[in-house]
């Protein structure tokens, strides 16, 4: 770990159509070689898609994904004595949501629709109506988590 100061966090610009860090931050985790502009038309595409689906906000379905794909608790292995214990750690704020960002992205990209922004819009669809892949992610971290509680007291 590095003896100097703490790196600063960069600050994310909103996205040009909703205005929203989110939406912003996701348009980054979706950007593949630096391609921000294909990035940007996949989830805008996936938006206009859960609107005419849903027929409600994408943006209220994007953040209700969200909040039902966050970890809240997770295992990090932890060496003691020779052995490997899986500790379950709370979970921050920022890897919380980083984690339901990647969770999104690979369940999306596993599913057998055509485009991407159709899986994209399928998965956030699924995800705000609390099923789906990501859920299923979320859910085993859980259970994986109280599985180990009884290696709570090695986390210092």
């Amino acid at each position: 770990m590095s003896r100097r100061r703490r790196s600063l966090k960069r600050k994310i610009s909103p996205d040009a159509k909703y205005n929203s860090q989110l939406v912003g931050k996701f348009i980054n985790i979706i950007m593949v070689k630096g391609k921000k502009s294909i990035a940007e038309k996949i989830i805008y595409k996936a938006f206009d898609l859960i609107e005419e689906t849903t027929k409600s906000e994408p943006l209220d379905v994007f953040t209700k994904a969200l909040k039902h794909i966050q970890p809240v608790i997770e295992v990090r292995s932890r060496r003691v004595g020779g052995a490997n214990y899986q500790v379950p750690v709370e979970v921050t704020a920022d890897r919380g949501l980083m984690l339901s960002f990647r969770w999104i992205k690979d369940s999306s990209k596993k599913r057998s629709e055509r485009n991407m922004y159709i899986k994209l819009a399928n998965e956030l669809i699924d995800a705000s109506s609390n099923k789906g892949e990501a859920v299923k992610k979320k859910e085993n971290v859980h259970k994986m988590a109280e599985a180990n509680k009884a290696f709570a007291h090695y986390l210092w």
